[in-house]
């Protein structure tokens, strides 16, 4: 869906942060975010990404428009370069009926529409890989036997970090100006299979080799949390669990990196 020349796809800021310890040997740590909510991991170069999701059903309200995508992608969580590269779904409500899409997203660049029948309760697989300019991004739906690929070449190109999120999309205007959109009530997305590849290494979100972070989302736009990873850190929920005042008119809209918080004067 190519946005307005208007608009960017920046998204929006990310609003809190603590940390935690987990296992030894492996650095792990928790965050609030005003847009995303999953699991990202940085530390390493990171070449490539896969997981599924059931695609949930939402919950609509009459004539309100809420919004909510799940993806996989890298770059865009850690200080890069402003590149990310990702590929996913969306569960929304147009004007208080239930809307499903799929797209990819190439920032600083907009999203494109990808022309897949995407219904809930479908198994969707996803991947994201780099290899040298080229990212080459390929979702499947399992249930459906549909499969869509593409290669290209960003402008940006952003490796530092791999993630699975489930996320509220943001109406974005000049300046960097984003607002994250009222959250859809997705109820619970489960991802699967969740994998990433650094220097040749594969492992899940909970390998040694990188370190992983537990992100909450909490604002303006509503609220959904992560639940804790599984025993060989490859599967997860995320779960719905507010949403902000519904909107009536379905504005144009981008999805794209977190923000690091502000930096503080100490006092």
């Amino acid at each position: 869906m190519k946005a307005a020349a208007a608009l960017l796809v920046v998204l929006g800021a990310f609003a809190a942060a603590g940390s935690a310890t987990a296992a030894p040997g492996i650095h792990h740590s928790s965050s609030t975010s005003t847009n995303w909510a999953g699991y990202a991991v940085n530390g390493q170069t990171f070449t490539d990404v896969k997981g599924s999701w059931v695609q949930p059903a939402v919950t609509c309200a009459a004539r309100s428009s809420t919004y909510s995508a799940f993806w996989v992608g890298i770059g865009g969580f850690s200080a890069g370069n402003g590149g990310l590269e990702q590929i996913g779904t969306e569960s929304d409500c147009r004007a208080g009926y239930p809307v499903y899409t799929a797209w990819y997203e190439l920032l600083p660049a907009d999203s494109t529409p990808i022309a897949l029948t995407i219904s809930s309760g479908d198994t969707v697989s996803a991947e994201v890989s780099v290899n040298g300019p080229v990212a080459t991004l390929t979702l499947t739906d399992v249930t459906t036997n549909q499969t869509f690929t593409t290669q290209q070449t960003p402008s940006l190109l952003d490796t530092s970090s791999a993630e699975w999120i489930a996320e509220a999309p943001s109406q974005c205007g000049g300046r960097n100006r984003c607002t994250p959109l009222p959250l859809a009530n997705f109820g619970t997305v489960q991802f699967s299979g969740s994998s990433t590849t650094a220097n040749g290494h594969v492992g899940t979100i909970s390998d040694a080799s990188w370190s992983s972070t537990a992100i909450d989302l909490g604002g303006g736009a509503g609220s959904a949390s992560a639940a804790a990873l599984s025993t060989d850190g490859s599967s997860f929920a995320v779960t719905y669990q507010s949403a902000a005042p519904p909107v009536t008119i379905v504005p144009r809209r981008g999805r794209g990196r977190w923000s690091p918080p502000p930096q503080r004067r100490r006092i």
